[in-house]
C-alpha cells in the first residue's frame, strides 16, 4: 500500500496523521530521532517512583504533555518489599504487551482492518538464584517470556496473525528485549 493513500481513522488510530508522519520522516530522516526520559526517586525500602513527561522528537522538545505520568515500583513482601506496586520486571511484561498491541492497532488501521478485540497474556520466568547472587550460572533477568495474543477483526485469521507478526517485527520493546541494548550508568555521589 502506498503511504500517500488517504484512509479514514480506524480502530482509534488517526490514519491520515499516521501516513503524513511516514511521509514526513521519509522526506527528512532526522525527524525519526527521539530521546525519551524518565526520572526515578527512591521512596523507602524497595519502593520507588518514576515520573515521565517530556521527550525530544521530530526535531524538537515535545511540550504537548501537560501532566506527569507517575509509576510506582516495588517488590512483594516475599521479596522483602512492601507490595506497593508491580516489580520492575513486571513493567517489562507490560511494555512488550502494550508495544505490540499499539503496533497491531496502527498496522490494522493502515491496512484497512477493523479490530474487534486485541488482548494478550504475558508470562516471564526468572530464577532468583542469579538476582540473589547465589549462582553465577543463572542469569539475573528473564530466562524466557511468552506472549499469547487473542485477536479478532473483520479479516481472515491469517491476516490477523500477520498483523501481530508485523507488529512484533517493528516493536521497539521486542527489539530491546531480544537484541539487548547497551546501558551506560553514571553515578554522582553527594
Amino acid at each position: 500500500m502506498s503511504t500517500t493513500q488517504t484512509r479514514a481513522p480506524r480502530n482509534g488510530v488517526d490514519t491520515p496523521t499516521l501516513f503524513a508522519t511516514l511521509n514526513a520522516v521519509k522526506g527528512d530522516p532526522e525527524l525519526a530521532k527521539f530521546r525519551f526520559r524518565a526520572t526515578n526517586t527512591w521512596i523507602s525500602g524497595t519502593h520507588n517512583r518514576s515520573v515521565i513527561r517530556g521527550f525530544y522528537g521530530a526535531g524538537q522538545e515535545d511540550t504537548t504533555r501537560t501532566d506527569d505520568f507517575t509509576y510506582d515500583a516495588d517488590h512483594p513482601a516475599v521479596l522483602v518489599g512492601g507490595g506497593n506496586a508491580p516489580t520492575p520486571v513486571e513493567f517489562l511484561l507490560h511494555a512488550i504487551a502494550s508495544c505490540i498491541t499499539a503496533g497491531v492497532a496502527n498496522i490494522a488501521a493502515a491496512r484497512g482492518v477493523t479490530l474487534h478485540e486485541v488482548s494478550s497474556t504475558v508470562e516471564g520466568d526468572i530464577d532468583l538464584l542469579g538476582v540473589l547472587g547465589l549462582s553465577e550460572r543463572v542469569r539475573n533477568g528473564y530466562q524466557g517470556i511468552r506472549v499469547t495474543f487473542r485477536i479478532s477483526g473483520d479479516a481472515p485469521a491469517d491476516v490477523l496473525r500477520g498483523l501481530v507478526e508485523q507488529s512484533r517485527a517493528r516493536s521497539a520493546v521486542y527489539d530491546v528485549l531480544t537484541n539487548g541494548t547497551r546501558v551506560d550508568i553514571d553515578v554522582v555521589a553527594a
